[in-house]
């Protein structure tokens, strides 16, 4: 971001205030502490733990691809789970795939 002018700082400082706040939520749900790992969530925060809407979650649960659980017609999800299912659609790299190849 360039400053041409002094006038523009002000927007400029509050453009920076808003990306630290993204980045300080972005750290908080990603590098959880461990006594938050296994935290119960609602669905509205699952689908913003895993930037996915709350349809897509729906879809998920009915089609019962995703780690959930449901008391009292209310879904839960495990933070633990959904990153361990996050992990569990890890592709391998071409190189990765060449290693293995090769050592057979």
């Amino acid at each position: 971001m360039k400053i041409k002018y002094i006038d523009q700082v002000p927007e400029a400082i509050n453009s920076l205030h808003d990306k630290l706040l993204r980045i300080e939520e972005l750290l908080r749900t990603t590098l959880a502490l461990p006594e938050q790992a296994d935290e119960l969530l609602t669905i509205e925060q699952a689908a913003k733990f895993l930037n996915l809407s709350k349809v897509t979650i729906y879809s998920y649960v009915q089609h019962r691809s995703i780690p959930y659980n449901k008391r009292a017609k209310k879904l839960y999800f495990r933070r633990s789970e959904l990153l361990e299912w996050v992990a569990s659609g890890r592709k391998k790299t071409f190189a990765e795939i060449k290693s293995e190849s090769q050592s057979l």
